[in-house]
């Protein structure tokens, strides 16, 4: 096999298990649990399985985390099942280290957020910023047709060579980039659009991207989690794929020439 469909396979797999199958077989699941809906078993098996080794507040009983039919009954809050790309957390002087010993965690998804969203959510209202559900909702709204069209684009690679053949690498490329400029651009948004509801007033400003920064009395830190990895990862397969299809294709040209 050559190698360049090597790297585009190991590129397809990670985006197939870390993104694709989480977010597909959870996709609209939230608005069939806020209507009352019966989900499909499939769902269900998919939501366990993958939120078996993510976070859980602690909390949240074992028996409900590891469940999302039993976090359903118990109105439990309920993340999304994809690998999480970002993790912010947030350490305020009123949740005390004994109850919360890495602060205040939420995880940011392709296709949502997961954590303690409910309590980040709250501490932002004390500042006057919108609720987290606010923004990226057009970015979520196409993180299914994303990665569909990425997966066609790339199964198009293995066995189109005509001209433009790399462009179809272009979008699980580039798929880190487009995150972190989405992920950059909302945090401006809030930071720059406070509201007057907020017990504490501050001037705008831009949270935190990467690091450990302050607002107010509050201390935040904001880090790649594994998806965001994983997405790395996938863009260098990519990458390496391009340029070895490229390489073989000008081999080829020239034993023919």
């Amino acid at each position: 096999m050559s190698k360049y469909k090597i790297y585009t396979i190991i590129a397809l797999v990670i985006m197939t298990v870390c993104f694709t199958i989480p977010v597909l077989g959870f996709h609209g699941a939230k608005a069939k649990i806020s209507n009352n809906k019966e989900l499909s078993s499939l769902t269900y098996k998919i939501y366990d399985l993958y939120t078996s080794f993510q976070y859980h507040n602690h909390l949240m009983p074992k028996d409900v985390a590891s469940s999302l039919k039993k976090q359903i009954e118990q109105r439990a809050e309920i993340g999304t099942p994809s690998l999480p790309i970002w993790y912010v957390a947030l350490e305020a002087p009123n949740y005390p280290k004994e109850a919360f010993p890495n602060g205040i965690p939420v995880y940011f998804h392709v296709d949502g957020y997961s954590g303690d969203v409910h309590e980040m959510n709250t501490i932002n209202h004390y500042i006057g910023m919108y609720p987290m559900e606010h923004g990226g909702n057009v970015e979520r709204a196409i993180a299914p047709y994303y990665l569909l069209i990425s997966t066609l684009c790339m199964l198009a690679f293995l066995y189109y060579d005509g001209k433009g053949h790399s462009l179809l690498m272009v979008l699980p490329t580039i798929a880190p980039v487009l995150f972190m400029v989405a992920f950059a651009g909302w945090l401006y948004w809030y930071g720059h659009n406070m509201q007057e509801w907020g017990a504490f007033k501050i001037k705008p400003f831009m949270p935190t991207v990467l690091g450990d920064g302050k607002v107010a009395q509050f201390t935040t830190h904001s880090y790649p989690a594994i998806g965001f990895w994983a997405m790395i990862a996938m863009s260098v397969f990519c990458i390496l794929a391009v340029f070895s299809k490229n390489k073989e294709l000008r081999e080829k040209r020239s034993r023919y020439a």
